[in-house]
């Protein structure tokens, strides 16, 4: 298939064939957005009209602290809190707001909504590429799919594709999920056997490394988010 602007990002994050290429491109677009945000867009009052109404989640926060910019983190988090009281308590008090009825409200988050819309375009230009025989190749070759990104993945292929290529699409998917996931439940429980005594001191063995590292990988292809290191 010939590289446009649509195919090149998508290329991009394939072919190292590390991890999962889905997670690639998320945490490109999400950096992309952090990155925006904490910039000159921050005084665009469009982008902060959206921000004091969405806020952020904890991983964003998170992101967002990263960025080593606290005055517009603080800008934001300013009329995001004034906001949300004037919303909360304003008029009427808390037994008038709650009934036995409420539910809780709704979670947004600025960059979730940017990031989900980002990568949704993505995966449609994913699905355009899989005629391509090249890329199918490509594809079968990434050293897995992570679990969150696979259930995205399969929903938006029933939507997307014919049935042929869904046939072919849904067959490398699951090769790729279910083989790693085969792997990585081995060196999980790998990892347990390791605290027998009769394994006693194997865990510290060179060739381990994949086995002391199981528990990480494991919570980062359920999650799709690697946890951070001690």
């Amino acid at each position: 298939m010939r590289e446009s602007l649509l195919t090149i990002p998508i290329n991009e994050v394939f072919e190292p064939r590390e991890g999962c290429p889905i997670c690639a491109m998320r945490n490109t677009v999400e950096q992309h957005i952090c990155e925006y945000i904490m910039g000159a867009a921050m005084m665009e009052p469009d982008v902060r009209i959206e921000t004091n109404r969405l806020g952020f989640c904890t991983t964003h926060y998170g992101m967002l602290l990263k960025q080593n910019n606290r005055l517009s983190l603080a800008l934001m988090l300013n009329t995001h809190l004034a906001e949300r009281r004037e919303k909360m308590f304003k008029g009427k008090g808390g037994m008038a707001r709650f009934t036995k009825k409420s539910v809780p409200e709704e979670k947004t988050c600025f960059v979730c909504s940017k990031v989900n819309w980002g990568v949704d375009h993505m995966l449609g230009t994913l699905y355009n590429m899989w005629s391509d025989a090249g890329f199918r190749r490509l594809y079968s070759e990434q050293e897995y799919i992570c679990l969150e990104h696979y259930e995205l993945l399969m929903l938006g292929a029933f939507k997307h594709l014919k049935k042929d290529d869904l046939k072919t699409f849904v067959e490398a998917t699951d090769k790729l999920v279910e083989e790693y996931m085969k792997s990585l439940n081995d060196d999980v429980q790998q990892f347990c056997d390791s605290f027998d005594y009769r394994n006693a001191r194997n865990l510290h063995n060179e060739d381990m490394e994949h086995v002391r590292s199981s528990i990480e990988r494991a919570i980062g292809f359920i999650t799709s988010r690697k946890p951070e290191a001690k």
